[in-house]
């Protein structure tokens, strides 16, 4: 089955074909069939790929030679290795489920065909990411998913504040798209090569740590990585994404374009192994990235963007791991992040479908009566981004907390303050949404109940997987489960080189009883959150509201998102439309529109004298040949 990995992307690009060419003439339920019937099945060979993958390394499933140019080649290939395989699952299970439960949440769009089209093509994109053997394929996926990612968060484009979001996230990814192409140019230019097999062999073998060319390197790449990820200072395009549809949110958070800067870096471990310096700003920048937006969602009132500023926050914690080595653990947190988040998501879209798309959290409550499913799953997976044992989110977030205690006590504590502002927030978001007495408007409230089983059912299954789903990477201090690091021994998914960037160690029963008692640490810390989140909005719901006037100017800046997007208006986007309106009035309209017109008008004159030569009347030409005539004659005389 690995000789026919090629078909994981290829299906959802089959069905991106047949529904974007005749999607409009089919019926809707044709259209839905086609599209999660194409990732369904990339699902399933993903899955025989899984348990077909031996122990030894396989070769790369190379198709074609793509480009020879000189020195320069690339093939159409595929990587096949445990990372690529754990990608592939990840990215199309959960994508197939997020198609599933689209075909109830868009059930009555008219661009319901348009949708799939583009979903399909979404998910094509970021599979070839994954799956890509060179660093010019990856790029193909790597902007693939940014122009998908610009058609979905836009695709209510009559609204002016979809299509807002849309451009602004596809410019400001390009930014960092930039620095990753500048990264591979720079990949090619060092090894002569951009096969990413080749690049890390020949990393190990000809570079020292700390090798300038690699800090240079892993730091362009890792600009790409900001950007596409949305990490501090490009994070501001991803919550005005949820203009889109919210089953794009899910799969943009859950599953595709945001994880896609987190699996960059753990393929490229060798490098960043190799530069100490990048390995710390990956660290640095995640570490704030994750208690920076977690700050934000403890205000936010849209049910989406807290949901967005979590998902900035858990990626933040994912590129910690990245920065003190430990990449399977990221990998790790990533896969669970990737069941609750999609299954929060989709909790939420299904409250707004059953509010006729009512978003703020002041305008609900008391919803667990009337959608029991909905609750039930959106708890699950709040216990499981909560990190609450044994939900799945417990032992991949604690994973990286013990490494990061391992690496730097300071990034183990903003680790841990950032779990309790995570478990806060999202149970502020469960108590408002489901808990007290409803707010929703009388109107509304009759017509509410619970989503249709194309919805729920897909919240279950998720549900089931944000609950077992942490049992993959069981850590060893709970040896009596029997079960060994899925990850980093089972699978060995990444064969890194050692942290180089020091720090303190414990080994063998030390380690363990260390281990256990960070993790209880980390789980009472989990349950505080929780504990102030109940006193705050379920016993006492005045407090929140007495605390927000009492520290008002600080509760409004936090709310305005530190009014980090105002600043950017203020220092870039405005003068950048100065400038672009003085280009157009000044440069555009009087100097090249001035030359261009004064050219034409210089020319038309000249015919208009021309014109007046030929006048038509014989008696007219007659005078001018006398004329003529008696000038010559006066000439030779």
């Amino acid at each position: 089955m690995l000789d026919y990995i090629w078909l994981v992307p290829f299906l959802p690009l089959f069905g991106f074909v047949i529904n974007g060419l005749v999607g409009t003439r089919l019926p809707r339920k044709v259209v839905g069939i086609i599209a999660c019937g194409a990732v369904g099945l990339a699902f399933l060979i993903s899955l025989i790929a899984f348990f077909s993958l031996p122990d030894q390394p396989v070769p790369d499933k190379v198709l074609y030679s793509w480009i020879k140019v000189g020195d320069f080649k690339a093939d159409f290939g595929f990587q096949v290795d445990p990372l690529s395989i754990i990608m592939i699952l990840i990215v199309s299970g959960v994508a197939f489920v997020i198609h599933i439960y689209s075909i109830g949440y868009m059930h009555g769009d008219p661009g319901y065909s348009r949708y799939f089209t583009y979903l399909n093509l979404f998910v094509c994109a970021m599979l070839l990411l994954v799956l890509a053997n060179n660093f010019l394929m990856m790029y193909i996926g790597w902007e693939g998913v940014g122009l998908c990612s610009y058609l979905l968060i836009g695709f209510w484009y009559e609204r002016k504040s979809a299509a807002d979001a849309g451009k602004k996230a596809f410019i400001v990814t390009r930014i960092g798209d930039f620095g990753f192409a500048l990264g591979i140019m720079l990949v090619f230019k060092t090894f002569g090569t951009i096969d990413i097999s080749e690049v890390m062999h020949l990393a190990q073998g000809r570079f020292e740590v700390g090798a300038p060319i690699l800090t240079a390197i892993t730091l362009l790449l890792f600009l790409g990585a900001v950007g596409k990820s949305a990490q501090i200072p490009l994070y501001v395009w991803l919550p005005d994404a949820m203009e889109g549809p919210t089953p794009v949110s899910a799969l943009i958070h859950a599953a595709t374009m945001v994880t896609a800067g987190v699996y960059m870096i753990a393929r490229c471990n060798v490098l960043y192994s190799l530069s100490p310096t990048s390995l710390m700003v990956v660290a640095v920048i995640g570490c704030a990235t994750a208690i920076y937006a977690a700050s934000i969602g403890l205000v936010q009132n849209d049910i989406k963007r807290v949901l967005a500023y979590s998902t900035i926050s858990q990626l933040g914690y994912m590129f910690m791991a990245c920065g003190v080595g430990a990449f399977a653990a990221s990998i790790f947190h990533l896969m669970t992040h990737a069941f609750f988040k999609a299954l929060l998501f989709m909790g939420a879209g299904s409250v707004i479908h059953a509010l006729a798309g009512e978003m703020d959290i002041r305008h609900m409550g008391g919803l667990r009566r009337y959608m029991p499913a909905t609750y039930k799953t959106f708890l699950i997976a709040a216990l499981a981004i909560g990190g609450i044992f044994p939900f799945a989110g417990f032992f991949s977030k604690d994973e990286i907390l013990w490494r990061a205690f391992e690496q730097n006590y300071v990034l183990w504590a903003i680790g841990v303050i950032t779990a309790a502002m995570t478990s806060f927030y999202i149970f502020r978001l469960v108590f408002r949404t489901f808990a007290g007495e409803s707010r929703v408007e009388k109107e509304k409230l009759v017509h509410v109940h619970e989503s249709p089983r194309v919805m729920t059912i897909p919240l279950v299954i998720l549900g089931v997987m944000s609950v077992i789903g942490g049992l993959a990477g069981i850590a060893k201090a709970f040896p009596l489960l029997g079960m060994s690091r899925f990850f980093s021994e089972k699978l060995n998914v990444l064969r890194f080189l050692e942290p180089v960037t020091g720090g303190h160690h414990a080994e063998g029963g030390e380690a363990v009883g260390l281990e256990r008692w960070l993790m209880l640490a980390s789980l009472l810390i989990a349950l505080l959150g929780i504990y102030i989140a109940y006193q705050f909005y379920v016993r006492n719901p005045q407090l929140p509201k007495r605390l927000a006037r009492s520290l008002r100017r600080t509760y409004n800046f936090v709310l305005n998102k530190y009014k980090v997007d105002e600043l950017y208006d203020f220092l870039f986007v405005n003068p950048a439309k100065r400038f672009s309106v003085f280009l157009w009035r000044i440069w555009d309209d009087r100097i090249i529109d001035g030359i261009v017109n004064g050219t034409a008008g210089f020319f038309k004159g000249c015919g208009r004298i021309g014109r007046r030569v030929q006048t038509g009347y014989v008696q007219t030409y007659i005078l001018l040949i006398i004329i003529g005539a008696v000038i010559i004659i006066w000439y030779c005389l």
